[in-house]
């Protein structure tokens, strides 16, 4: 890969970051890690069969309205950028194994201003549709209660809001995105974000003079 140490995966929530993220680190022999891990935003809001909803959460998603919840995300992710910059300017100057770290924090804007070698960056992006079914599978939303649906409500207007402000920033950015939306596997995903990582001159972008408003969706 052209010495690529760092490959960044970003994205809004149930898109596939986490599972296509794996398999890349998996072909490339690196650390695999989400931005999750090093420090927790108020998480998915349904019951899982190890685990109910946190009470913090709860009231997150059930007193914030759609504006407060992404000034909020979007507020975190800023605090955590410095720690994130670290850690891949650790990394890509080659000091322990590659990584693959995936995540919404990945924010394009902050991405795009990184001077850091050998890292490449991808944003995975799918039909807003695709992601409310994973959320409605993920959270057995027909069956489901009222208030149980509210939140899950909540934060489905959370992560399509935010995936928007990703496509604009994206674009106004020239970076790369990968549309997740069709029926391509895992394999054929995780091909397209190393032929993508390959192609890159600078980080996110498959040429050095596209700027601004040349963003390149691949296909794969």
């Amino acid at each position: 890969m052209r010495g690529v140490r760092v490959v960044l995966i970003g994205g809004t929530s149930n898109v596939g970051k986490s599972t296509v993220a794996r398999t890349v680190a998996d072909r490339l022999g690196f650390e695999c890690l989400s931005t999750d891990g090093l420090a927790r935003h108020p998480g998915r809001p349904w019951r899982t069969p190890e685990k109910e909803v946190p009470a913090h959460v709860a009231e997150h998603y059930g007193t914030l309205g759609p504006d407060e919840l992404i000034t909020s995300v979007l507020g975190h992710y800023e605090r955590l950028w410095p720690r994130i910059e670290e850690l891949i300017t650790e990394r890509a100057t080659g000091h322990g194994t590659g990584l693959v770290l995936e995540g919404s924090a990945l924010w394009p804007a902050r991405v795009a201003e990184l001077e850091v070698p050998h890292t490449a960056a991808v944003w995975l992006t799918a039909d807003p549709a695709v992601v409310r079914a994973r959320v409605h599978a993920a959270g057995g939303y027909a069956s489901a209660t009222t208030g149980e649906r509210q939140l899950m409500d909540a934060f489905l207007a959370r992560t399509e809001r935010f995936q928007t402000l990703v496509l604009h920033a994206v674009g106004r950015w020239g970076l790369e995105r990968i549309d997740v939306s069709g029926d391509r596997s895992v394999a054929e995903l995780a091909d397209a974000v190393l032929a993508a990582a390959d192609a890159q001159n600078a980080v996110g972008r498959s040429s050095a003079g596209r700027g601004p408003g040349g963003t390149a969706v691949v296909e794969g």
